[in-house]
């Protein structure tokens, strides 16, 4: 008989407490990786307020990031032709001010999924893994302009530093670097 009561309880705190979720769309490139073009960036990202200090709050969350496609360009035939991304990101992030603009910094780490093409960009099949995980480690800022107390708009940039996809060929960690933008809905008090 406790456990609903319990469950209840701990559903009412939570929506008791600041919560945001923030949808939003942009371009990601592979910066280390001259071979890896850009492509769409398609974000939302969950955070709930854990401390706050006067203008200073201090938000736990995860972040979601995924691209459809990003073409791979190299005169090397055995490189794979292109790849989808998603990165899953549990984050820190802090924010500052409770006026209309509220700048912000995150740090996390997490996962990144990246599923490969079928074909090479010489046109024969990929002789490497479908897909590939690895580590990320994301960090970055941004800015929120509230525009009502419960809907703000986002400008975010973002770095996922991770291991490369397999493309065949020799690559280290890169750095994949997206800029979104996009509204924030917040509910809590």
């Amino acid at each position: 008989m406790r456990l609903p009561y319990l469950l209840l309880l701990t559903t009412l705190s939570l929506a008791a407490q600041n919560q945001e979720l923030g949808l939003l769309l942009g371009n990601l490139r592979g910066i280390d990786s001259p071979k890896l073009g850009s492509g769409t960036a398609l974000q939302a990202n969950y955070a709930i307020r854990l401390a706050s200090a006067g203008p200073l709050k201090v938000f736990g969350g995860v972040n979601f990031l995924a691209n459809p496609q990003r073409k791979v360009t190299s005169a090397n035939p055995v490189v794979i032709r292109d790849v989808a991304t998603i990165y899953l990101t549990p984050e820190l992030k802090v924010k500052l001010g409770e006026r209309r603009l509220q700048p912000y910094a995150f740090l996390g780490a997490g996962l990144a999924v990246y599923e490969h093409s079928n074909l090479t960009t010489g046109g024969s099949p990929n002789p490497g893994p479908r897909t590939t995980n690895t580590g990320t480690f994301t960090y970055g800022g941004g800015a929120d302009v509230r525009v009502i107390r419960w809907f703000a708009l986002r400008g975010e940039l973002r770095d996922n530093y991770s291991g490369a996809p397999v493309y065949n060929i020799p690559a280290g960690k890169q750095h994949n670097v997206s800029i979104t933008g996009g509204f924030v809905l917040r509910w809590g008090h």
